[in-house]
């Protein structure tokens, strides 16, 4: 019986973990954008992770975020999972690169503008390009 449990728990484990967390592609650029601030805003990194170009200044700069956002009061993130995304300006560049720029009414006076890119059939976030 215990063997029959661990294999179940085990099998669930690794149907748990595959496909990128269970996390859906990004259709378009816009859709990318939209899933990584999203899961930034909630904290979700393992999400916002999936949803942004690997490589080694992403990787240092979304660890950052996440040390910022738990160094966070309570309030201050619920009152970031509450907020809303609001686009300004979505822009294909070429077919494989989109500019997208947003605010959103956690902080409504801060206008952020990242580069989203095409890497292979996945629309990807570059979180680097926000420093240019």
């Amino acid at each position: 019986m215990k063997t029959i449990i661990a294999f179940g728990l085990l099998t669930a484990l690794i149907a748990g973990c595959g496909a990128g967390g269970g996390y859906e592609k990004a259709e378009s650029a816009q859709d990318a954008g939209r899933e990584f601030i999203r899961a930034s805003l909630d904290g979700d990194y393992a999400r916002a992770k999936f949803y942004m170009l690997q490589d080694t200044a992403n990787a240092m700069l979304i660890e950052q975020q996440k040390r910022n956002y738990q160094q966070l009061k309570s309030s201050e993130k619920e009152e970031r999972r509450k907020s809303a995304i609001r686009p300004i300006a979505i822009i294909n560049i070429n077919d494989s690169v989109t500019v997208y720029k947003y605010f959103n009414t956690y902080n409504p006076v801060d206008t952020t503008t990242m580069v989203i890119v095409r890497s292979g059939d996945e629309w990807l976030v570059d979180l680097k390009s926000i420093l240019d």
